[in-house]
């Protein structure tokens, strides 16, 4: 049998058994329309209600804080849309990193042609926000700002606290959306202590299913929804709620590890990452793009002089599955995130990423490591 290591868990997840139970449950047994008024629809409604709070209780939040969405995509775009149109007549200025996921990069492209001004705060070669250019972009015009907390290539670990001070410092009436897809669950959050007014998850990104995400919106924060219709989920999204995924989505969470401000992150997955990280350091061919102290399963980094698409399928062939980046934009040629980074052609044309998850083992990353270095050696010759 072919040996399989699956080393993209930053692009999907494998669904855990009982993720695949709960949404099978669903499918066959509550199959109602959770607004449906008969017993039947209120059970249904029921798995909604349980979800919803097992969510803003890992999030320490609100239950009616909670919206479910389609994924972090939309979620993102419910964030921010909903953001622009409800409060533009308090000014018509964002701010936004370089380095988002493209359902953040290409709204915000969208608004400049709208109109807007958007501003993009400077990162350093590792993706840290510059905290001094973000504070001197910050003026009363300002009505949202949106950064990541965990890039999605690079796995860098932004300070929300920190960012998160500056925009109310400067300008209260600012909101703050952050994309935590890639850190719900990896790395620890406190909404409920932290200023920030909207958050973005994604269930495929924990081994829940695709198709099905959720939006934190802080009390009291008004947003123009962009689906109308029945007036589901707050009146934000309308629609029949997607109850088979919602209920896998509730079990992935209730499988996630209770992280605190002591152990704030995954420890299982920074233990594998430290391990390939050393690993790494001892090829000499290859340049860590990542920093050090990223989030637990991301790994970047490049081999100069071979292009990323190559390596990635002289792996492939080897039963062993990365990526040259994010899934949402691996097609194209190079790395946007890379290059926005600073970093040269040749580093990001040949970038990889590497994202880990709990049950793989130091045996898989031995493999890994030796087919890398043997892979290497033969491109090399070419």
């Amino acid at each position: 049998m072919e040996k399989e290591i699956y080393l993209d868990n930053a692009a999907t997840t494998k669904a855990l058994p009982e993720v695949t139970a709960a949404v099978v449950d669903a499918l066959e047994n509550n199959y109602a329309n959770p607004s449906s008024l008969h017993s039947f629809g209120l059970k249904s409604e029921k798995i909604l209600k349980h979800s919803r709070k097992t969510i803003a209780d890992y999030l320490g939040v609100r239950a009616k804080e909670i919206i479910f969405t389609s994924g972090g995509t939309e979620s993102n775009n419910l964030a921010i849309r909903g953001i622009t149109e409800a409060y533009k007549n308090r000014g018509r200025h964002l701010i936004t990193s370089p380095i988002e996921h493209s359902s953040v990069a290409e709204l915000f492209k969208a608004l400049e042609k709208e109109g807007w001004q958007v501003d993009r705060v400077k990162v350093d070669q590792k993706g840290q926000v510059d905290l001094d250019h973000l504070k001197s972009l910050i003026s009363e015009e300002t009505i949202l700002v949106s950064i990541m907390q965990v890039n999605n290539e690079m796995g860098t670990i932004q300070p929300l606290e920190k960012i998160a001070e500056i925009i109310k410092e400067k300008n209260p009436l600012s909101f703050f959306h952050v994309d935590g897809v890639q850190a719900f669950g990896k790395i620890y959050s406190n909404l409920d202590e932290w200023p920030v007014d909207l958050y973005s998850i994604s269930g495929h990104k924990i081994h829940g299913p695709k198709g099905i995400g959720a939006l934190y919106i802080k009390k009291g924060i008004d947003l123009k929804p962009l689906i109308y219709g029945g007036g589901q989920e707050r009146n934000l999204r309308s629609g029949t709620e997607n109850i088979p995924a919602i209920a896998g989505f509730r079990e992935a969470v209730k499988k996630l590890p209770q992280l605190t401000a002591k152990e704030n992150a995954d420890q299982r997955m920074a233990e594998l990452r430290h391990y390939l990280l050393n690993s790494f350091k001892k090829i000499k061919a290859v340049k860590i793009n990542s920093p050090d102290s990223g989030a637990p399963h991301i790994i970047n980094f490049s081999i100069p002089g071979i292009k990323g698409e190559t390596m990635l399928h002289a792996l492939e062939s080897k039963g062993i599955y990365i990526s040259t980046g994010s899934a949402c934009s691996s097609k194209k040629k190079g790395s946007r995130i890379i290059n926005a980074c600073g970093l040269s052609a040749a580093r990001s044309e040949s970038a990889l990423r590497v994202s880990l998850n709990r049950n793989i083992t130091k045996t898989d990353l031995d493999y890994f490591v030796e087919t890398l270095e043997e892979q290497i050696d033969f491109l090399k010759l070419f």
